[in-house]
């Protein structure tokens, strides 16, 4: 496989957590856009904010670039309002969106009163309503958990009814999930903070899943969510590094699972944190635990060069293309630095 330095990596994506400001993300996206930058993907993280407002926000100012959910879940929006709100995200973007579908997370499902049981035949379920409404067919569907009667999208007012050609992607974690994505859904958004090992195990599990598969799989991409931050002083990086995967091994035990750390080690992350929300000063104590070699399998943190010779780890176990997810909060050197063409 081509490193990228090789391959002049011409395709680069870039997300946007819970921050900088949405009025800095709508400057932002446009300065990618103009970088040549594949896609900008929103993520909807804790209730901070949704995704579609911001992607519409996207929509306005952009003319290229794909749109895209990295991720939002399949549990708190019924089919038909997801497929309403996609179809309207494509007539204000058409052919530019992706909508990446996650199967949601504890505790924050709990307080909301959602049972997350059978995951796997839920987004089965939910995924193939949503793109049966997207290609406007007229349908009833009742599942376990999908019910649907006599429904059909209607589209606005003077909208051509032809299908809607949004893609959805699964953004797995797991091995089942994986597979489930490999066979039904346009492609997999690879999640972050997950090491090259880990990945190329999902590689697999997505090969096996496309032995299942009754849709063509042409154009069916991996792209991943790389976690960086961007520094010449590489202590300073990792230490910002290193408290993003403190939150999430404490808050969100897959990804421990993922990383291959020992229960004991994630519960006493957890517990010195103060579960979620962490307590005051929580998550500092906890960073105490978390070593370096752990924050820099499952990131990337140092300067320009450090950056793109490590990108080639999670490239060569093949993935599409990868997905710039910023730690540091220096949003426009970033930008500039890992710009597609500039590698």
């Amino acid at each position: 496989m081509a490193h990228i330095k090789d391959a002049g990596m011409e395709r680069v994506g870039f997300c946007f957590l819970d921050r900088p400001s949405t009025s800095k993300q709508l400057e932002l996206v446009q300065k990618i856009e103009q970088l040549g930058y594949e896609s900008a993907w929103v993520t909807e993280t804790r209730l901070a904010r949704d995704a579609f407002s911001v992607l519409g926000a996207f929509a306005a100012v952009t003319s290229r670039i794909k749109l895209c959910t990295g991720i939002v879940n399949s549990w708190t929006r019924g089919p038909a309002l997801m497929a309403m709100t996609l179809a309207t995200l494509d007539e204000l973007a058409p052919g530019r969106v992706i909508c990446g579908l996650g199967a949601y997370w504890d505790p924050l499902a709990w307080k909301q009163g959602i049972d997350r049981t059978k995951p796997i035949e839920q987004m089965r379920e939910y995924l193939i309503a949503v793109r049966r409404l997207l290609n406007l067919e007229e349908f009833t569907h009742e599942g376990e958990f999908v019910k649907l009667r006599d429904i059909c999208l209607d589209l606005g007012h003077g909208a051509v009814r032809e299908p809607k050609k949004v893609q959805l992607y699964i953004g797995p974690t797991g091995p089942v999930m994986t597979q489930l994505a490999g066979e039904i859904a346009d492609g997999a958004i690879i999640n972050g903070l997950l090491s090259p090992q880990y990945t190329q195990n999902m590689i697999g599990w997505l090969k096996k899943g496309a032995q299942k598969r009754t849709r063509p799989s042409e154009g069916f991409e991996q792209p991943q969510l790389i976690n960086i931050s961007l520094s010449e002083d590489e202590e300073k990086a990792r230490y910002t590094s290193r408290y993003l995967v403190t939150k999430y091994l404490g808050q969100q035990p897959h990804i421990g699972k993922a990383a291959g750390l020992e229960p004991e080690l994630l519960d006493r992350i957890n517990k010195t944190m103060g579960g979620w929300p962490a307590r005051p000063g929580g998550i500092e104590e906890a960073m105490k635990l978390v070593s370096d070699e752990i924050t820099d399998s499952m990131t990337i943190s140092g300067n320009e060069k450090k950056i793109k010779d490590r990108m080639n780890e999670w490239l060569d176990v093949g993935i599409t293309y990868p997905i710039i997810l910023p730690l540091s909060e220096n949003y426009d050197e970033m930008v500039d630095k890992l710009a597609p063409g500039k590698w």
